[in-house]
């Protein structure tokens, strides 16, 4: 009896978690629905240009249905900005390309693409509120300057040596001993932050093979007909995750508090002894410890 029951509850929190993954993913489901309508729907305009006005109504209607606040529409807007920066170098080297035409253009590049990685943003920062995150430990300085060697591997790797796997062990070692602690119903977990850089960045590799078949973008390989996004860009979304944690992190640090109520414990902070909450999110856990729930 007590084997089965286990299972249920497990198979709940399963459900639950997955429910709030699906929760923290609307902006990128919303994208992603206009992305497959477009193929199929008759437009009156170029599908880049709907699609960038599609990506701007979605944001606003986020805002006014209270789904988005101020201050993460505006972390959204930086990563439009960061990704839109990556975007005219990638496709001006070659990396892939935009097949369609439209007036909304730069260089090549469409500006709804910057919506692509606006949903990674915007992700992040469901995730803060809707699991209750807390991070220990976080390394900030070497964090921060291995997220700014991510972002500018991304150009460099084109003329100087490839670094990325040299920039992905120093984000291991740095965060070895981060965990991060989350909740599912009535019950706290905690896992290693570098794992869950690694498992976001896989989601979105598969994300992105479901984008280029719908035709957001084509990398050269798949110009005569659509086939699989090499596995190595897995690597490239894991290293581009954790830059945009530490943009959303330091914007958590700066508020000092997480969204909802006042009082809370802050999103991102170094374990304080004198405060037992702390205690429970700064512990040595394994990847889906249970932690026990405090305040």
């Amino acid at each position: 009896m007590r084997v089965g029951r286990g299972v249920l509850e497990a198979a709940g929190q399963l459900l639950r978690f997955g429910w709030l993954e699906l929760q923290c993913c609307l902006f990128a489901v919303a994208v992603f629905v206009g992305l497959a309508l477009s193929r199929v729907v008759p437009l009156p305009i170029a599908r880049y240009d709907a699609l960038l006005a599609y990506g701007l109504v979605v944001t606003l209607v986020f805002f006014l249905l209270g789904w988005e606040s101020a201050r993460e529409v505006a972390v959204i807007f930086a990563f439009h900005l960061v990704g839109l920066a990556l975007e005219l170098f990638k496709v001006r080297v070659g990396s892939w390309a935009y097949p369609e035409d439209a007036a909304t253009m730069v260089a090549g590049v469409p500006l709804y693409s910057g919506f692509m990685y606006a949903a990674v943003g915007s992700y992040i920062c469901q995730a803060f509120r809707r699991f209750d995150l807390r991070v220990n430990r976080f390394p900030w300085l070497p964090a921060v300057v291995l997220a700014v060697a991510a972002y500018a591997n991304f150009f460099t790797h084109h003329y100087l040596p490839d670094l990325r796997w040299l920039v992905a062990i120093g984000f291991v070692v740095a965060l070895w001993p981060s965990r991060v602690s989350f909740t599912v119903g009535d019950r706290r977990y905690a896992m290693p932050l570098s794992l869950s850089f690694v498992l976001i960045g896989f989601f979105l590799w598969v994300a992105e093979n479901g984008a280029t078949w719908l035709g957001a973008w084509q990398y050269p390989d798949q110009a005569a007909f659509w086939q699989l996004v090499h596995v190595g860009k897995w690597g490239s979304w894991a290293l581009l995750v954790s830059l945009s944690f530490v943009l959303v992190a330091a914007v958590k640090r700066w508020e000092g508090t997480f969204y909802g109520e006042a009082g809370t414990i802050p999103a991102v902070m170094p374990a304080d002894p004198s405060r037992p909450s702390d205690l429970n999110c700064a512990g040595a856990a394994t990847p889906a410890e249970s932690v026990s729930e405090s305040g």
